[in-house]
């Protein structure tokens, strides 16, 4: 090579190392976090470390699931909105991210300024539950009780699927059921097993195991269907309540990450939620898996918005 060809190999190189490259090629550059504004050993936790764990492996970098509880999830959300906009820091929302507008006087984020849909994971029928010792063995028969006496339910926060299960419980039913929030998934457990509340819509992933070991009565699913994970308990309508309500979770980002990076995630999460192994794990929690793209997301998002409103009217629910 002559030296002019040699020259010109060189400064095309050193022109090449300093020319802008596509973000995605830094990207990402470190660990991530995924907060999960939910208590631990729910089904917003579950679905968090599942999909996040198969998450990693196409991003090529660990994340960490922060549980940030509180507020109806409010506190995680709002923590999620501070963070740098640089495609590190995910959310996991639900029903909350579309509910809480309507619920709470002020919030400390916009949910449609702040965030970003990045990719629906799973919807998640609920399976309503009651105490063992209580003498109500199917819904019919709860139904009757709670028209004898003063009947209580628990949710893990005003504004959750469990919330909204129950709210819908009792209008469908006529039933002045009394609200009992928690902040976490282990106590409400607790008091509805040892008796100090009456009834509990709870994610089939955290009741599993206490129903099939016999500290906790399933009557129903929410859900439209049966649930393969309980295929012997029916649903409401088939329990002679006209109710179908579940819950939904997805991905967030933060309004402002650059396009090519909340592709990239959207990518790694649709892959993560349709591997077969990690959609038979959601499956086999009672959820039901949904990879839904950003885009489409964003819709359905909006229309659960204007429903949960009117749900929020009717009821009259608030933020108590």
């Amino acid at each position: 090579m002559n030296p002019l060809s040699r020259r010109g190999v060189l400064a095309a190189s050193a022109f090449a190392a300093l020319a802008p490259r596509p973000a995605h090629a830094f990207y990402p550059d470190r660990g991530l976090r995924m907060i999960v504004p939910f208590p631990p050993g729910g089904a917003a936790d579950f679905l968090g470390r599942t999909v996040g764990e198969q998450m990693t492996r196409g991003l090529g970098q660990p994340m960490v699931i922060e549980n940030r509880t509180g507020a109806g999830g409010n506190i995680g959300t709002a923590l999620a909105a501070q963070a740098e906009r640089d495609g590190h820091t995910l959310l996991l929302n639900g029903v909350p991210i579309a509910v809480n507008r309507h619920l709470f006087a002020a919030l400390p984020f916009d949910a449609e300024r702040d965030f970003a849909p990045i990719a629906m994971l799973a919807v998640v029928p609920n399976i309503m539950v009651v105490p063992t010792e209580l003498p109500a063995n199917s819904v019919a028969e709860f139904v009757a009780l709670a028209r004898r006496r003063p009947a209580t339910y628990a949710s893990i926060g005003n504004g959750t699927s469990l919330h909204l299960a129950g709210a819908q419980f009792g209008i469908a039913t006529g039933l002045d059921l009394t609200h009992v929030p928690y902040r976490e998934t282990g106590a409400a457990n607790t008091d509805l097993m040892a008796g100090r509340v009456d009834v509990m819509f709870q994610t089939i992933s955290a009741a599993a195991g206490l129903v099939r070991g016999g500290r906790m009565k399933a009557l129903a699913v929410t859900s439209a269907e049966r649930v393969p994970a309980f295929a012997d308990v029916p649903t409401l309508r088939e329990a002679g309540v006209d109710l179908v309500s579940v819950g939904w979770f997805g991905l967030f980002a933060q309004r402002g990450v650059a396009a090519d990076r909340l592709a990239r995630l959207e990518a790694e999460a649709l892959a993560a939620t349709r591997d077969p192994v990690v959609a038979a794990r959601i499956a086999e929690s009672g959820s039901l898996p949904r990879a839904m793209p950003g885009a489409d997301f964003g819709r359905f998002i909006a229309a659960e918005t204007q429903r949960l409103a009117e749900l929020v009217r009717v009821a009259g629910i608030r933020a108590d």
